[in-house]
């Protein structure tokens, strides 16, 4: 979630909001500020607060079961259910202290979520929800796009508990693989083994396990190999930060409409509010954190609850290792230590909030990103910018790529703002391990595409999907690798996800403009690599003039491919010249640059021929740039595109 953490009505639809308010306005309709801002949500505001339910859970599990489905968040949740639907006796573990289902919803606070909404076609139409199946059937039980979290725990028990063929199983302190001999060089797994809450263990047999933990821990504990963080970008050592939701009491009607009334008068792209959300305020980025190496603030995203309470995710705490509780209780500590002071500034900052106070916080961290495991299919943002379709497509996401500050000095980065783009069955089954799936964000997903395809209802997409794969697997005798590779068995998947109110059909758009572009080849090169971005209108400026500042930053950037081959100083490129963020980029310049940072010697004069000797430029490229004394960003991609190759080996 960039500054603005939301969807494309944020984005794209803003236009069409402002012609129907101003449609509105010509025929003379007498509509409240209410009306205006409450027909972009289903218009379920409550006041009353939903007394939390009990979950019910079995203290002990049986022998075996069909399937595990080990962790509560809601991808887990729609696992569960769609396991026990198609006739599976399930059990559903949890190896955290929780006494509530949901997860990152519930207990992490974060009572937004990041939709994804279907193409809009007609510009006075409502927004349609592109995750069917069980994500809908839960988010009819909400509020809206944000929640009161007890409606939503109470939603999610509901769903749970009317299966009869679910056992839920809390509390547990650990939850461990339990694996046979290997087989086709992979290993199987046959069950798990529970520390239970009094510290007995049990060993459960099962014939599948789903993941559905936030990390992959089950996976992980299983060998499945996996990146971390921005590993695949050459910085294993960093990740999105993570996020302490905080609750503001005292958000009154009144407090909501005076909002409202601001935001409705902002022209700045990425404000908006509706009945149950707020997004902007991006005047809390100059909030002066206390800890400055640790904690920033963005704009407010606010979740409204029932109960003149509403729930911020904005709070980002760096640095945190979150498989250490000491450092993790220091990520608490850090908030607990500016929040006072975030309070304070917003009620001096603007007038709607002087009465607002602090009331709490959630009981577990906000953590975006930590493994990717390696799947059958590792999804890409090629795939995701180009919405990309896939043969064994699972579900479908269309939220903008958000990747948030990895630090302070960070802004965060809106990669591009898909349409609509397939998530593949193959991305679900892991490598190595056998008789599991993973169904969470901690998918086979490189670390750019999984800023859009985290996102809460993609998961539930996943999860459905899961607990119907196990039961297709069973019936046609078929390993889940075996499946990942037959477009008949896919097929039979598909046709059941459908016929259960699921969405899985061929997608079929218009390419992209950028995709028409004669820089293409290099355009995807520069993304793969994370040195592109189109923002929420997937412009990006391949035709704008490039200089020799920006050409040293790329170069800078490429040295992720293969960090051994840059043993040079691509800033000697510049050291001589001057405004080189203002001047025309030549091609001997960015060849130069080029040669400078990979440590070749040669003049600049030489630099072009160097590169060429050395098969780390092609004449295909040097015949497809048409000013070869005034660069375009589209050139130096393409520049890019042939020095992967000519270092990697690899397109």
């Amino acid at each position: 979630m960039a500054n603005s953490k939301r969807n494309r009505s944020a984005s794209r639809g803003w236009i069409w909001l402002m012609g129907i308010l101003i449609l509105l306005a010509a025929l003379g309709a007498a509509a409240s500020l209410y009306y205006q801002y409450k027909h972009l949500s289903k218009g379920n505001h409550s006041t009353t607060k939903q007394v939390l339910e009990e979950v019910k859970s079995v203290k002990k599990a049986k022998e075996a079961y069909d399937v595990i489905v080990v962790g509560t968040d809601p991808e887990g949740l729609a696992a569960a259910v769609s396991a026990a639907r198609n006739g599976l006796n399930t059990l559903l573990v949890d190896g955290r202290n929780r006494e509530m289902l949901g997860g990152l919803m519930t207990l992490g606070g974060l009572n937004t979520i990041d939709m994804n909404y279907a193409l809009k076609t007609n510009p006075l139409g409502k927004e349609e929800v592109l995750n069917r199946g069980f994500f809908s059937e839960w988010y009819k039980r909400i509020e809206g796009d944000s929640f009161d979290v007890n409606t939503a725990a109470n939603a999610f028990n509901q769903l749970v508990s009317a299966e009869k063929n679910i056992d839920v199983l809390l509390r547990t302190q650990k939850i461990e693989p339990v694996l046979g001999p290997p087989a086709n060089g992979n290993v199987p797994v046959q069950g798990a083994v529970l520390t239970l809450a009094d510290g007995s263990k049990q060993t459960v047999k099962a014939g599948a396990v789903i993941d559905a933990t936030q990390d992959a821990d089950f996976a992980a504990a299983a060998g499945v190999p996996f990146t971390f963080g921005r590993e695949d970008l050459g910085d294993p050592k960093s990740r999105m930060a993570v996020t302490l939701v905080f609750k503001l009491k005292n958000v009154t009607p009144e407090v909501w409409d005076k909002m409202a009334k601001r935001l409705n008068n902002d022209n700045s792209d990425g404000t908006g509010v509706n009945e149950v959300s707020v997004w902007g305020y991006g005047e809390m980025s100059s909030y002066p954190p206390v800890n400055k190496e640790r904690a920033k603030m963005r704009g407010l995203n606010m979740g409204r609850q029932n109960d003149n309470t509403a729930l911020v995710n904005s709070l980002q705490i760096f640095n945190v290792d979150t498989f250490d509780p000491k450092s993790v209780q220091e990520a608490f500590d850090i908030a607990n230590k500016e929040l006072p002071n975030i309070v304070a500034y917003m009620k001096q900052t603007f007038p709607e909030f002087a009465g607002i106070e602090l009331g709490g916080t959630a009981s577990e961290l906000y953590v975006r990103e930590t493994r990717h495991i390696q799947g059958e299919y590792r999804l890409n943002i090629v795939d995701v910018c180009t919405n990309g379709d896939q043969w064994d497509r699972i579900g479908f996401g269309s939220y903008p790529v958000d990747i948030q500050r990895t630090s302070p000095s960070d802004n965060g980065n809106v990669v591009c703002d898909p349409k609509q783009y397939a998530i593949p069955f193959r991305s679900i089954v892991p490598l190595k391990v056998d008789g599991l799936l993973i169904a969470s964000k901690a998918a086979s997903y490189d670390t750019l595409p999984h800023g859009s395809a985290r996102v809460i209802p993609n998961g539930m997409a996943v999860g459905q999907a899961a607990g119907t794969a196990v039961k297709l697997a069973q019936q046609e005798k078929l390993t889940f690798r075996q499946m990942s590779a037959s477009k008949e068995a896919i097929g039979k998947l598909q046709e059941q996800l459908n016929a259960q109110g699921m969405e899985t059909k061929p997608i079929e758009l218009k390419p992209e403009p950028f995709m028409e572009h004669k820089a293409y080849e290099g355009l995807k090169s520069a993304l793969m690599l994370g040195l592109a971005s189109g923002a929420y209108d997937n412009n990006f400026h391949l035709d704008d003039a490039a200089n020799p500042k920006r050409m040293v930053n790329l170069v800078g950037g490429a040295k992720k491919m293969k960090p051994d081959a840059w043993v040079g100083d691509v800033n000697q490129a510049i050291a001589n010249l001057q405004n080189a963020d203002k001047i025309p980029l030549t091609l001997e310049q960015a060849s130069y640059t080029i040669t400078q940072a990979l440590g070749l010697k040669a003049a600049s004069t030489e630099a072009q021929s160097k590169l060429l000797e050395n098969k780390l430029l092609t004449e295909t490229t040097v015949k497809l740039i048409a000013d070869k004394q005034k660069l375009t960003n589209a050139d130096t991609y393409l520049l890019i595109k042939d020095l992967k190759v000519g270092v990697t080996g690899k397109p």
